[in-house]
């Protein structure tokens, strides 16, 4: 079942990779954007990962990013983990999140993906290296991400068409310009 703006987002807490708990039940002093991920080795992941970090200062100030994976915690530091990241990381190996913020798997959308993302495909692995590795999880999951308020509130909600579909990163500045969030 997928969430809809101004839904009450659902909580949890869960440990992150460095060993501390992230906690969504407590208050926030700024908007929180969960993103989905499929597995740590998915070129398109890493290549979206980079593209967050390339934008960590315009959104440090602005936005709580917390990148989740269904990979456990021990192939995110293998793959995802050779970049510098500044963002909070889930390991969710048992898809417990991806459950509870309705994540879904679509063949459609993995096969979209090589039609469709093709050019960034090559960008991922020929130009930065993110070369496919293990997977782990389901290969035709689908990302999502989702911006919450302070108040915990549902302010987007983005549901990939395909595996390499994230919310562009214009329609996150223009969520947070209208304070939405």
């Amino acid at each position: 079942m997928r969430l809809k703006e101004r839904e009450s987002a659902p909580l949890f807490r869960v440990e992150d990779t460095e060993a501390e708990i992230f906690d969504m039940y407590k208050p926030k002093n700024k908007p929180l954007m969960l993103a989905f991920f499929r597995y740590a080795s998915c070129p398109l992941c890493n290549l979206r990962v980079h593209e967050l970090i390339e934008n960590y200062d315009k959104y440090k100030d602005k936005i709580e990013i917390v990148l989740i994976f269904q990979s456990p915690k021990e192939k995110i530091a293998q793959y995802v983990g050779r970049q510098e990241i500044p963002y909070c990381i889930l390991p969710d190996p048992q898809k417990r999140l991806y459950r509870l913020y309705g994540v879904e798997s679509s063949w459609l959308g993995f096969a979209k993906a090589w039609t469709l993302e093709i050019k960034r495909v090559f960008e991922a692995v020929i130009k930065n290296g993110y070369l496919p590795g293990t997977v782990e999880g389901e290969i035709h999951r689908i990302p999502a991400d989702f911006i919450i308020s302070r108040e915990n509130k549902i302010v987007k909600a983005f549901y990939g068409k395909d595996i390499g579909d994230h919310m562009p990163l214009d329609e996150i500045d223009v969520v947070l310009q209208k304070g939405q969030s």
